[in-house]
C-alpha cells in the first residue's frame, strides 16, 4: 500500500553525536504541538529523518507548511511511502514527478540506508529512470542541475519517494538550549530577536514593559498578538507584563535628562534579571542593533550591561532595519508592529539623549534615586499570561510573587 506522508529533514541535529536522540525527541514533541490541528496518526524517528503520518494516509501541503515553520526543520517533503517492490516505488516516482509542477529536465537519485536490500542504488536509478522516461517522453534527463530531482530512498524496510521539498526555518528544536528572558515591545525588532534565539533552541519568556498607568494598555494587547503570531514556531511559554510608567516619571524627575534612557534600561534589565532567576533562565535577549538609535551605541550598551550579572544576547546587533523588517514580514509580525501604540519607549524621552555615556556619570545618576526599592516594587507588580504553544516551557516551582495578567481573556484563548 502506498501512502503519502511528511518526511522531515534536519541538518544540525545530525551533527550532535551521542546527544542526537535528545534533539530528535524534542523535535518530535514540538511537531506534535505544531500539528495539533491535523489528524495525525503518528510522528516517529527513522534513520536520518522524522516522519509525520496522517490518519488518512494522505499528507497535505498545509501539513508541510506547518512543519516547515518549526525550528529544527531544514526542509520537509511530501513523500510517498511504499514497499520494496520495484513496480510499486516506480509508480510512486511517476506520481511524485507529476506533482512537481512545470519542469523540462529531471534526474533520479536512489539510495539505500541498509545494504540488506539486494538491489544496488545504481540499479534502482536505472529502474526508476526507465519508468519515468516512459511516462514523460517529452522530458529530458539531466544529471547536473536538473529542474527536478526524484529521490528514492530505502529506509528500514520501506521506500520513500519524493520530488519536491519545502524549505524549513532550520536551527535547533525549541527546548534544547535552555531558557532565556527576552525584552519584548510591540515594535519590529524585539519579536524578530525573540524568534531568532528560539530558532537556536531556546525557550523564550518575553517581558513587556508597559507605559501603564501613564499610557493605555494597547501595547500589551499588541505584544500578545505578536506572541500568537509566533505560535507556529512554538518559542514562547509565558509573557510577563511590567507596568513601568509611574516609575519612569519618578526617574525623569531626578536624573539628568540626557541619561534618562540609560536609567530606564538599567532598571528594566535588573527587573528582567530577577525574572530570569525566578524562571531559571540563563540570559537576557534584546532587539538592539548597533548604532540604530541613541541608546544602542557601544558606550551606552556597556553602561546598561553593567547593571546585570547574566549575559545579554543581541541577535540583531549586526542587522539593519530593512533586514529586520523583511524578517518580521516572514514571521507574520510586521502588520502588528506597524500599529502605533504608546508604551514605555515613548514616555518621558529626552530631547537630546546621551550617545556616549561615561560610566562615572551613569553611576552618579544611578544613585540619585532608590533603584533597589524601585526594582523590588516593579517585581511585586508583575503580571503574566501563559501560552500553550511551547511544550518545553515549565513554569517556576513554588509560590510566585507575580499576579495573573489583567489582560481580558480572548474568545479563542486556549485552555490553560
Amino acid at each position: 500500500m502506498t501512502e503519502r506522508l511528511c518526511l522531515v529533514h534536519y541538518h544540525e541535529i545530525g551533527l550532535k553525536g551521542k546527544n542526537r536522540s535528545t534533539f530528535e525527541n524534542q523535535l518530535v514533541t514540538n511537531l506534535h504541538r505544531a500539528l495539533r490541528a491535523f489528524p495525525i496518526a503518528n510522528i516517529q524517528r527513522i534513520s536520518g529523518y522524522v516522519v509525520a503520518e496522517p490518519e488518512d494516509h494522505m499528507a497535505t501541503p498545509e501539513m508541510a507548511q506547518a512543519i516547515a515553520r518549526v525550528p529544527g526543520v531544514a526542509r520537509v517533503s511530501l513523500a510517498y511511502k511504499c514497499g520494496l517492490d520495484e513496480g510499486e516505488y516506480s509508480e510512486a516516482a511517476i506520481r511524485a514527478l507529476r506533482e512537481a509542477g512545470d519542469f523540462s529536465t529531471f534526474k533520479v537519485h536512489a539510495r539505500r540506508s541498509s545494504t540488506t536490500y539486494p538491489v544496488h542504488s545504481i540499479d534502482m536509478n536505472h529502474i526508476v529512470g526507465s519508468a519515468l522516461c516512459e511516462a514523460f517522453p517529452d522530458k529530458l534527463v539531466r544529471m547536473h542541475d536538473p529542474d527536478v530531482t526524484v529521490v528514492v530512498h530505502v529506509v528500514q524496510g520501506s521506500t520513500f519517494v519524493y520530488a519536491a521539498s519545502m524549505p524549513g526555518v532550520g536551527g535547533l528544536p525549541v527546548g534544547t538550549a535552555g531558557k532565556v528572558v527576552t525584552l519584548l515591545s510591540s515594535g519590529f525588532d524585539s519579536p524578530v530577536a525573540t524568534w531568532m534565539v528560539g530558532r537556536r533552541g531556546a525557550t523564550c519568556v518575553p517581558v513587556h514593559f508597559s507605559g501603564r498607568p501613564m499610557t493605555s494598555d494597547t501595547s500589551e494587547y499588541l505584544c500578545r498578538d505578536i506572541v500568537d503570531a509566533l505560535a507556529p514556531s512554538g518559542v514562547v511559554g509565558r509573557m510577563y507584563v511590567v507596568p513601568f510608567g509611574e516609575f519612569q516619571r519618578q526617574i525623569s524627575l531626578v536624573v539628568p535628562q540626557s541619561l534618562r534612557i540609560i536609567m530606564y534600561r538599567r532598571v528594566m534589565y535588573q527587573v528582567s534579571e530577577r525574572i530570569a532567576r525566578l524562571e531559571g533562565a540563563k540570559a537576557i535577549v534584546t532587539g538592539e542593533s548597533l548604532g540604530q538609535v541613541a541608546s544602542q551605541t557601544l558606550d551606552n550598551i556597556a553602561a546598561v550591561n553593567q547593571a546585570v550579572t547574566i549575559p545579554v544576547l543581541r541577535p540583531l546587533v549586526g542587522s539593519d532595519k530593512q533586514e529586520i523588517i523583511r524578517r518580521s514580514q516572514e514571521l507574520g509580525t510586521y502588520e502588528i508592529s506597524s500599529q502605533t501604540a504608546p508604551d514605555c519607549c515613548t514616555l518621558f524621552m529626552p530631547r537630546r539623549p546621551e550617545t556616549h555615556a561615561r560610566m562615572r556619570e551613569v553611576l552618579d545618576a544611578w544613585e540619585l534615586f532608590d533603584h533597589e526599592a524601585m526594582v523590588n516594587a516593579l517585581v511585586e507588580s508583575i503580571e503574566y499570561e501563559d501560552f500553550s504553544q511551547c511544550p518545553s516551557y515549565r513554569a517556576p516551582k513554588g509560590p510566585l510573587r507575580a499576579h495573573h495578567s489583567s489582560l481580558a481573556p480572548r474568545d479563542d484563548a486556549p485552555a490553560r
